[in-house]
């Protein structure tokens, strides 16, 4: 049984990508029509759109808006294609660590490159498949709530890092589409949401959509987890991610990893809910996944203001790799994969 969330991220509409800006939530609740691969580009690049499967489908929307520029400034097929591929690399170039973006710009590619017809035709394709890959994220998503939700327990209480959420998807959400599917079942589902430092995506969005959909939802600062799990007041934690190795290995928004040995110490299981596009099974562990180190300011000041003295230094990376050991599960649309991990992934991907 799936929740109905009122939230859709990113979606097709006419000839651009209309999307929330997450970047002024909960303040403010504005869309904002993409017009342009460079548009694109920005808006991946500073999280106007987040969450890796959201992404992926603005790298798909952003190979469409790249085709419509080029079907009107050439006219060689060839020359036509050649040019595509530098823009879906540029696009592909906005967030690393993120392997959706990777995955769904491809899949545009490879689509482009096997239409025999005209330009015009292969940009209708693209438009058309953009909108295929939206409604499959959200019934993907509602798949794997559903095999999450059945990991539940009864009146859990659920803790989340970040936001993996209608927001970081086209409109169910990776782990809060478990507790979205969870709470359909049963109301007494209590959640417990990280503020997620230094962005405040828990904060800013995990509560913001929570509350949306009137589920209700304790927001704690990152310190605190340990301090509610050793109180007993934390049974489960459920978190999305941007990448996932061969073996299992997680990267997921920086502090995941602290949480899932907090988790560990404490016997509560932690999974991680993410669609098979996030696997990227060409890298054999998390040491091969690329963390991207992001502007200093987003640790240094708060709504504009300094919040250190200006002579610190600083490193900020975005995402930390969490190790397979510390993880009970991986929701999937094809289950919950347990491990060994490198057995399990390949049997999910039939290899």
């Amino acid at each position: 049984m799936a929740f109905e969330s009122k939230i859709k991220t990113i979606e097709w509409h006419g000839e651009v990508s209309r999307m929330i800006d997450q970047t002024i939530l909960p303040k403010e609740f504005k869309l904002v029509d993409v017009k342009t691969t460079d548009e694109m580009y920005s808006a991946i690049k500073n999280m106007i759109v987040r969450g890796a499967p959201a992404i992926g489908i603005a790298g798909a929307h952003g190979v469409s808006l790249a085709a419509i520029e080029l079907s009107k400034q050439i006219s060689d097929k060839k020359k036509f294609l050649e040019a595509l591929r530098e823009k879906a690399d540029y696009l592909k170039s906005s967030r690393p660590t993120a392997v959706n973006l990777y995955w769904a710009v491809e899949k545009q590619m490879k689509l482009a490159g096997s239409i025999k017809g005209t330009i015009s035709e292969i940009v209708s394709a693209l438009k058309e498949n953009g909108v295929k890959l939206e409604n499959e994220d959200i019934e993907i998503n509602k798949k794997m709530g559903d095999y999450g939700a059945e990991a539940v327990p009864k009146g859990a209480a659920i803790l989340t890092h970040c936001n993996a959420g209608a927001l970081a998807t086209v409109g169910y959400g990776t782990a809060l589409g478990v507790i979205r599917s969870a709470y359909a079942k049963d109301s007494t589902i209590k959640v417990f949401a990280d503020e997620t430092r230094p962005r405040q995506q828990g904060a800013r969005l995990t509560t913001w959509e929570l509350a949306q959909d009137g589920i209700p939802v304790t927001l704690i600062t990152d310190g605190m987890c340990s301090y509610f799990m050793s109180k007993g007041m934390i049974n489960m934690v459920v978190t999305g991610a941007d990448r996932i190795a061969a073996n299992g290995d997680t990267a997921n928004k920086i502090g995941t990893y602290t949480v899932a040995i907090a988790a560990k110490y404490h016997n509560i299981p932690f999974y991680i809910a993410a669609p098979l596009s996030t696997i990227d099974i060409s890298i054999k562990s998390g040491s091969e996944i690329p963390i991207e180190e992001r502007n200093h300011e987003e640790v240094t000041h708060i709504n504009g203001d300094w919040i250190c003295s200006k002579d610190v230094n600083i490193i900020n990376p975005s995402f930390d790799v969490t190790p397979n050991e510390l993880i009970t599960g991986i929701i999937t649309e094809k289950g919950i994969l347990r491990p060994d991990y490198t057995k399990s992934i390949k049997k999910a991907f039939n290899i």
